[in-house]
């Protein structure tokens, strides 16, 4: 009987614990789930663009554009630049999602949640690096979403991203290619930052303060929640990366960003900070949500294959 209950003591000592393993992701993952995501909500981020570059007689409400596009171009037309924003999707947000990723992988341990002053410096040196790489797709999308709503004799009629590439290079030289380069990287760092780091915060929130359990509702109120901050967070940024992208060379000839910055206050007031918020929550909503649940899905499916 001492025999046995010596064994009954001892047994729980034997079992032995797995170490959590740390599953290195691969690089082009936020780049793939950012492609699904912006093939669903591009006709929202085409309306966003031409309510931030409208004229004099455009529509100035969301489903007023909407009805304009629909009216004048058809539903495709909802769908022009989708080739940029693509190239963009690939450039810009494998960057930037696969370097946070990889840095997280490299420098934070599965057993230890890093500090939200960690996630802040490895999102801001993300985003810096995303924006500079995925600019040139970016100037080609807000050209190609707003050209239809400018006078036809002004339009650059870009038949699809490459297209743009060649035409902007060779008519405008190079340098075309990386201009607004530093609003543009402004806000990749502020989108980054607030987007993957508030959705990593708001998650792990989700997972240990409230319970929930590791599925699509947790990535979806998660996702939902950084969406907004995002939004808020980039709105002003946004509109000036817009207006810098989508003026011809003649308008932004000797004014820097000051300048312009100074020229929009006069013009408009300082409510020009947040004009399109709405519909750029609308669509960052929607395509924050969609990215994370597309990139957990893609994480889960690699998990699967590997018997992790």
């Amino acid at each position: 009987m001492a025999s046995t209950a010596k064994l009954e003591i001892s047994h729980p000592q034997q079992q032995v614990v797995k170490p959590v393993k740390k599953v290195h992701y691969p690089f082009w993952f936020g780049g793939s789930a950012s492609c699904f995501a912006a093939a669903v909500t591009h006709p929202l981020d085409l309306v966003k663009v031409r309510l931030q570059t409208r004229g004099p007689g455009a529509p100035s409400t969301m489903l007023g554009t909407f009805g304009h596009i629909l009216r004048n171009n058809g539903f495709f037309g909802l769908y022009n630049g989708l080739s940029a924003a693509l190239l963009r999707q690939l450039t810009y947000s494998t960057t930037r999602f696969g370097i946070y990723e990889e840095l997280k992988s490299r420098f934070t341990s599965p057993s230890q949640s890093p500090s939200f002053f960690t996630l802040l410096g490895m999102a801001c040196t993300s985003g810096i690096l995303g924006g500079i790489a995925g600019n040139p797709a970016d100037v080609l999308n807000v050209r190609m979403q707003s050209d239809a709503a400018l006078p036809p004799a002004q339009r650059r009629n870009y038949r699809h991203a490459f297209h743009g590439l060649v035409q902007m290079t060779r008519t405008e030289g190079f340098s075309s290619l990386f201009r607004g380069v530093w609003p543009n990287s402004t806000r990749a760092v502020l989108m980054t930052s607030s987007q993957l780091v508030s959705y990593d915060v708001f998650k792990r929130l989700c997972l240990e303060k409230f319970g929930m359990k590791d599925n699509v509702v947790t990535h979806f109120s998660a996702s939902f929640a950084a969406g907004f901050v995002a939004t808020t967070v980039c709105s002003p940024v946004d509109v000036i990366k817009t207006r810098v992208m989508s003026a011809s060379p003649s308008e932004t000839r000797g004014h820097n960003i000051v300048g312009l910055l100074r020229e929009i206050s006069r013009k408009e007031g300082l409510a020009w900070a947040f004009r399109g918020w709405v519909p750029s929550f609308i669509r960052l909503g929607p395509h924050t949500i969609a990215t994370f649940i597309f990139l957990e899905e893609h994480k889960k499916l690699y998990r699967y294959l590997k018997g992790i």
